[in-house]
């Protein structure tokens, strides 16, 4: 018999099979996201071809309300006999009605194409010209939203920011593009809806409101700043995915020290678009004059001993439940990279952001 195969025996180097683990590994996720990707694109763009031809047999009936409803039942039946689940009259509701959205997206030749010749070649090319990158959950979300500059904005930023299907209902859910696009000029608002959020300069990654439901703390109870950073810190994640694009959490607590006197920064993160550090200071009271003064000294300090050469100037951002925006503008010198944003700890009311954005656009 051979002699028993043992580690010990093996005639390897460990950086070989360092290299191997890690490899595999990395190709094994590849295969797996593009295995993910075509499952997506192809679900996609069946319920797309589907859709189409649900509106186009629906348009062809006497009584159309009767008759369209009519096709969806008897279709539905069909496909579940045949299919056994997945094809309830709603799936096939939201189905034409994905078709209805997106109708313009998609040219005849293309559909066409993957419908009659259903091989790889279309498929291909979908893909390549972007089409629809998301997936069929994703697209339930983007339907539901009327007005077609928000829909794109949302579809973007999902994109961008590889969001799955709760970050996109999340961020929908808080109004992220009202709170983004307030006090933005005409053309920021129309490049946003178009490519998702840009970020340009220190005040396009600043929201105001910063909404923080996810802490899970009541507006009515006393808490303390410690209490508010330990649970921003707890819930990492969900903070940083309110933060959006380009941030890295640095430190907590970052203490330095002028002579004998010592001061600590509440948190510190990195903006790695705009390559500059990020302050916050966390308020639980009203923001007051001294509070302004007091992060420019934070920020000052990181201008002159933290941040380097190639690095841009630091930011400050003032978390609070209140403020005077009169007093922040008059105590913060011009182009000072300091802002006072408000937190509010439950999800705003949508529709009202919607007619102050609506007022805001037709001032400017």
């Amino acid at each position: 018999m051979g002699e028993k195969l043992t580690m010990e025996n093996v005639n390897f180097t460990e950086d070989k099979l360092d290299n191997l683990c890690k490899n595999a590994i990395e190709l094994i996720h590849y295969s797996r996201s593009v295995v993910q990707r075509e499952v997506n694109l192809i679900q996609v763009i069946t319920y797309f071809t589907l859709g189409k031809w649900i509106v186009e047999v629906q348009q062809d009936g006497e009584c159309r309300a009767q008759y369209g409803k009519k096709v969806l039942i008897v279709l539905s039946e069909v496909l579940n006999k045949q299919f056994k689940k997945g094809f309830s009259v709603a799936t096939l509701t939201n189905i034409r009605k994905f078709y209805l959205t997106y109708q313009s997206r998609i040219p005849e030749a293309v559909v066409r194409e993957f419908v009659i010749r259903k091989s790889q070649p279309p498929v291909t090319k979908l893909e390549k010209e972007s089409l629809f990158q998301l997936s069929w959950s994703h697209y339930l979300i983007l339907m539901r939203i009327e007005n077609e500059e928000e829909r794109n904005f949302y579809e973007q930023q999902a994109l961008k920011e590889g969001w799955g299907k709760r970050e996109l209902q999340r961020q929908y859910g808080s109004s992220l593009y009202e709170r983004l696009l307030i006090g933005k000029d005409k053309e920021k608002i129309l490049a946003t809806s178009q490519k998702g959020q840009i970020i340009e300069k220190p005040g396009d990654i600043v929201k105001d409101p910063y909404v923080l439901e996810f802490l899970g703390l009541d507006e009515k109870i006393d808490f303390s700043e410690t209490e508010l950073e330990t649970r921003l810190i707890n819930h990492l994640q969900e903070f940083l995915l309110e933060l959006g694009t380009g941030f890295a959490f640095v430190a907590r607590q970052k203490r330095f020290t002028f002579e004998e006197d010592h001061f600590r920064v509440d948190l510190v993160f990195y903006n790695r678009l705009l390559q500059c550090f990020v302050l916050f200071d966390l308020k639980t009271e009203k923001l007051r004059h001294q509070d302004l003064g007091q992060m420019q000294m934070y920020v000052n300090y990181y201008d002159r001993y933290e941040k380097q050469d190639f690095e841009n100037p630091t930011i400050g951002i003032l978390m609070c439940p209140d403020k005077n925006d009169a007093m922040v503008e008059l105590t913060l010198p011009e182009n000072s990279n300091i802002y006072a944003s408000k937190y509010q700890l439950y999800l705003p009311d949508k529709k009202l952001l919607q007619d102050k954005l609506k007022e805001w656009m037709e001032e400017i």
